[in-house]
Formats: C-alpha cells, structure tokens, sequence
C-alpha cells in the first residue's frame, strides 16, 4: 500500500466499486457512509487524501469539507455528480484542493490523487523566496508576509512556490495547472482561479485589489516583486 484513502460515499454500489478499484491501484482504503460518520474516522487517524461526495445524508460534503479545511491542510478531493459551475466552484471555495465528476474512472482517479500528493513533499533545502515583504521558505513549508505567519494550504502553497520561484515573471495557466496538479484541464481553469482567489484572501493586504498576485489577462498570472 501506497497511500491512505478515506473514501466518503453514501451510494452502496459506487463506494464498494470505487473501494476495490482503489485498493487494486494500491491505495489502503477506509469508507464512510455519511459526513458524521468521516468525522468520527478522521478522529480515530488521518488518511493521506480525502475523497468526499459533495451530495451526502444529514451533513453535506460542503460542511465537511469546511470543517476538515478549518483543522489543518489534509488533501482534499470532493466528487461532483456534474461539472456545472456552482457545483465545481462550491467545493473548491470550501476548501477542496481538486475535484472529480461522475461516472468515475478508477485508474484516472488514482492518478490524480497520486499526483495531488507527490506534490506535497518539501522544496530545496534552505532555498528563501522573496517578493517584497512576503517570504517563502519551500523547505520548511512556511511563508511569512511582513514578519507574520501565514496559513495555507498544501495546494494553496504549492502555486504560491510556483509563483514566487518565477516572481516578477508571467506563469500561464497551463504551466500552473501543470506543475501543481500534475495534468491538463483542456481550457477549464476553475479550479486554478479558486485556488487563486483563496491564495490572495491570505497573503493579499487588500484582496479585492490584488497587488501581490496579479492577473495577467490572457496570459496567466505573475508574482510582483514591489507588491
């Protein structure tokens, strides 16, 4: 075994399909029925990744997804019976760092998890990124802007690192999609622009005017170095 899932499913079939496909692909998988029921797992021991439905009895995939986000920066991978814009966005939004639609494919879906968490690792040793008064340590996994800490999340750290290896310079959305998530999204970049609305609300000091993290219309986006 590779790598841990908690697989979170309330449909009988699906999750015990889903459960023995992950385990031929090598993952340890551990199932829940109902966001209550992740919750009191999630206590007993962390899995390396979560694969949370969105549509779940009682609590809903989006209230767990919030809640396991507020504890710390455990991968994320919510499921979404269709890819239309407010499913896809309301799970990124509640902290998710990827999301999958159904029907499931199993192999494609350990893929993405398995390129979700090769990514977490740390960065050269000692190496400090610098653009203005934000720091970035990729070895430790901190960032600090103006001498205070801040939080993110894995992913959210990740594209930051990205940006601020290349800063003052434009990486394209596909260079980001590529390096973060490890594929291609053939022109969606939802999950890209989520990710960089939730990276400006934490290291922005305006958010709504970002000086830090700028689009580059048509382009990308790029780290300035005055922000």
């Amino acid at each position: 075994m590779d790598f841990s899932v908690l697989l979170v499913e309330d449909d009988e079939h699906i999750r015990q399909a889903l459960g023995l496909a992950l385990g031929d692909e090598g993952f340890e998988v551990r199932e829940a029925v109902s966001g209550e029921e992740a919750l009191v797992l999630l206590d007993d021991g962390e899995p390396d990744v979560v694969l949370l439905d969105l549509v779940l009895p009682g609590v809903d995939g989006l209230e767990v997804c919030r809640t396991l986000r507020a504890r710390g920066d455990l991968p994320i991978i919510v499921v979404t019976a269709r890819a239309d814009a407010a499913d896809v966005i309301a799970g990124l939004e509640a902290g998710a760092d990827d999301y999958v639609t159904k029907p499931l494919v199993a192999s494609v879906l350990a893929a993405r998890i398995r390129a979700l968490l090769r990514r977490r690792g740390p960065g050269r040793q000692d190496e400090v990124l610098r653009a203005g008064d934000l720091e970035v340590r990729p070895d430790v996994g901190s960032v600090h802007r103006a001498g205070v800490e801040v939080h993110l999340t894995r992913t959210e750290f990740r594209l930051l690192v990205e940006l601020a290896t290349a800063a003052g310079r434009i990486v394209t959305r596909e260079q980001l999609l590529q390096r973060v998530w490890g594929y291609d999204y053939f022109g969606d970049t939802r999950l890209l622009d989520v990710h960089v609305r939730r990276l400006r609300r934490k290291v922005e000091h305006n958010p709504d005017e970002p000086a830090l993290v700028v689009t580059v219309r048509g382009a990308g986006y790029r780290l300035d170095v005055e922000g």
